[in-house]
């Protein structure tokens, strides 16, 4: 690092600071997206297994429970390995790591949810599912999904970098933190600051997601 180059170069003699802002949208893109997509299917499957019951929430609870039993980041990992690294694809593998927990959270929020006397009183006048389900059911599951929209984020950010740390995430020459980190993996030492600077920058943008998801999940509690 130098008054040039404020975090440094690397061995290409690429500038570090430039690369890292730029990194910086493909990684909040990929969490973002990753998060909005797996929130919306988890939560409409959530909402759909815990309101209709039945044979339809023990099928899908034992498949959740599959999908649960491999760790998020190697669910990510095989399906990146079984689609092709992209970028779309990791969108798409890390989305679906987030769903089973979506889908247990969201359905023990319908669970509580439809059997509140207001939803009595909406079957009672002829309300179809559908409208109990979008009047009344999905607004009280709002205050959860945007709880878990703003912690899944830093741990998203986690799966992208540590996707891309092992070789598997997005394809070169676009940078992310998590490639930056992978690249400068054999040159830890002399070169410190190529490892620290992507590191720091994660580390931040976590603990700042995570902050104010506790603060969302206070305000709306």
């Amino acid at each position: 690092p130098d008054r040039e180059n404020w975090a440094g170069t690397d061995t290409l003699g690429r500038d570090v600071t430039s690369r890292l802002i730029y990194g910086a949208r493909s990684s909040l893109f990929i969490a973002i997206c990753s998060v909005l997509l797996g929130t919306a299917v988890g939560g409409a499957w959530g909402i759909g297994s815990g309101y209709l019951g039945g044979k339809v929430d023990l099928y899908s609870e034992r498949f959740v429970e599959i999908l649960l039993a491999l760790p998020g980041l190697i669910l990510a990992y095989m399906l990146v390995l079984v689609l092709g690294a992209s970028f779309w694809t990791v969108i798409a593998a890390l989305a679906i790591s987030r769903v089973p927990t979506v889908v247990r959270v969201v359905r023990s929020v319908v669970l509580s949810v439809k059997q509140t006397m207001y939803v009595d009183a909406a079957k009672s006048i002829g309300a179809s599912q559908s409208r109990i389900i979008w009047k009344h059911v999905f607004p009280q599951c709002v205050a959860a999904l945007i709880v878990l929209v703003t912690m899944d984020i830093g741990g998203v950010i986690i799966g992208e970098a540590s996707l891309s740390f092992l070789g598997v995430g997005i394809p070169p020459p676009a940078p992310s933190w998590g490639r930056m980190l992978g690249e400068s993996n054999p040159n830890l030492y002399p070169m410190w600051w190529l490892v620290a600077s992507p590191g720091i920058l994660i580390t931040l943008t976590v603990l700042a997601f995570n902050l104010f998801g506790d603060g969302i999940r206070d305000a709306l509690d």
